[in-house]
C-alpha cells in the first residue's frame, strides 16, 4: 500500500504494543474505515495500471465483521539459546532475531489468551537436543484450541480432535495441518457472494481447483448437478473426504492430483449445460504451469478466481487476459484487517463467452 498516503489519514492508538516491531500489522494506527478505503484504492489501482480495468467492475470492498480477535491460526517460532533459555514469539521479515510476543490484538481471544501457557508447555515438551521449533496454534467456532509443531506428525490431529467453523449453518472441518481461512467471522459473506453471482444449479458441473479440505466444493455440491474437488496435498485431502462423508455429498467426488493432470478431464465430461471452476491457489499464486493450462483450458462458462495477494492475482490475471478472457467482477473483501493483505475475488468468463 502507499505509505505516504497512510501517513496523512488521522490516527489512532494501536492496541499491540508491539504495533510495527513484530511486522504483521500495517494499520492499527488508522480508523478501520479509512483501512479500508486505503485497501481499495490500492486494489483498483493495480487493476487499472497492469489490466486496464474499469472501476465499474468492483463491487464495494467487504468489511471484517471483527477488526481485532480475528485470527483462528498463529504461527510461532520456539528458540533455545545457547545459555539454555528460551524464546516463543514472530521473526519479523529481514530480521534474524525472535520478537517475544504473549498477546496478539488480530489472533482469537482464545489464542491470544493462552500465549504465556503454550510457552510454558512448549518448552517442557522441547527435546533437548532441539534449538528451534515452528509452532502452529489454531482454534474453531467452539473454542477448543490445540497446538503442535515439535516432533514429527506434531499437527496430525485425530477426527474427534478436528476443529470446525459452521458459515450458514453447514459445518466444514479443518485441522492444525491444513490450510484453511484464516478469518471465520467472513466466510459467510464470501460464501454468499458466491452463491449471488456464480450462476451455480443443478445443470453445472462445479469444479473446485485446490480444493484444501473441501470448503467450496462441498458447501455448493447441493446446489450442483456433479462437484469435483481437486486437491494435491493428502493432508487436506484425508479433510476432504471426512468433510464429503459427514454431509453425505453424493454427487461430489475427490481427486488427489495437480490441477494442471485433471483439467483435461474435467472440461470434456459430458451432460452438463454449464462448467464453472473457482480457483483458491497459495499466495505465491499459480505457477507458469498452472496458469498457461488453466487460461488455455476450454469448457469452463465462468472461471473465479480467490487470491489473497493482489500482486500476484494482477500477475496471473494478465496471462488470462491475453489469451482473451475477460474481467466480469471484482470483489475485495477484508480477510486481513490491519494487515497489509487483501483477499479479492475476480469473475472471468472465456474467450468464446458473452459474459453473465
Amino acid at each position: 500500500m502507499n505509505d505516504s498516503a497512510v501517513a496523512t489519514l488521522a490516527k489512532v492508538k494501536p492496541l499491540c504494543p508491539l504495533f510495527e516491531q513484530c511486522g504483521g500489522c500495517r494499520y492499527q494506527d488508522i480508523p478501520y474505515e479509512k483501512e479500508l478505503r486505503v485497501k481499495e484504492t490500492y486494489l483498483k489501482k493495480l487493476f487499472a495500471y497492469y489490466l486496464r480495468a474499469e472501476p465499474s467492475l468492483f463491487e464495494p470492498i467487504v468489511a471484517s465483521p471483527l477488526e481485532y480477535g480475528y485470527r483462528n491460526r498463529l504461527d510461532l517460532t520456539l528458540r533455545r539459546i545457547k545459555t539454555g533459555e528460551c524464546f516463543m514469539g514472530f521473526m519479523p521479515e529481514g530480521r534474524h532475531r525472535i520478537l517475544p510476543v504473549d498477546f496478539c490484538a488480530i489472533a482469537r481471544k482464545e489464542i491470544s489468551d493462552y500465549l504465556p501457557f503454550l510457552r510454558e508447555e512448549a518448552v517442557r515438551k522441547l527435546p533437548s537436543d532441539y534449538r528451534i521449533a515452528n509452532l502452529v496454534v489454531r482454534t474453531g467456532d467452539d473454542g477448543r484450541l490445540y497446538w503442535g509443531g515439535i516432533g514429527r506428525k506434531s499437527l496430525k490431529q485425530k477426527e474427534n480432535d478436528y476443529l470446525w467453523t459452521e458459515p450458514l449453518g453447514k459445518r466444514i472441518f479443518y485441522s492444525l495441518d491444513t490450510f484453511f481461512q484464516s478469518n471465520l467471522s467472513v466466510l459467510p459473506l464470501l460464501l454468499e457472494t458466491i452463491e449471488r453471482f456464480s450462476g451455480l444449479d443443478s445443470e453445472t458441473l462445479f469444479a473446485d481447483l485446490y480444493a484444501g479440505v473441501g470448503l467450496f466444493g462441498i458447501f455448493f455440491s447441493g446446489k450442483t448437478a456433479k462437484t469435483v474437488l481437486v486437491e494435491e496435498s493428502e493432508s487436506s485431502v484425508r479433510l476432504a473426504y471426512f468433510n464429503l462423508t459427514w454431509h453425505w455429498a453424493k454427487n461430489a467426488e475427490i481427486r488427489l492430483g495437480k490441477v494442471e493432470s485433471e483439467l483435461g478431464s474435467l472440461t470434456n465430461l459430458p451432460g452438463f449445460k454449464k462448467r464453472i471452476a473457482i480457483i483458491d491457489p497459495p499466495r505465491s499464486g499459480l505457477s507458469a504451469d498452472v496458469c498457461n493450462a488453466l487460461s488455455s483450458a476450454t469448457g469452463f462458462s465462468t472461471l473465479m478466481y480467490l487470491s489473497c495477494s493482489p500482486k500476484t492475482l494482477i500477475r496471473d490475471l494478465r496471462t488470462f487476459v491475453l489469451k482473451g478472457w475477460k474481467i466480469l467482477r471484482v470483489i475485495p473483501f477484508d480477510f486481513f484487517p490491519k494487515t497489509r493483505h487483501l483477499e479479492t475475488l475476480v469473475f472471468l468468463s472465456p474467450p468464446s463467452s458473452d459474459g453473465q
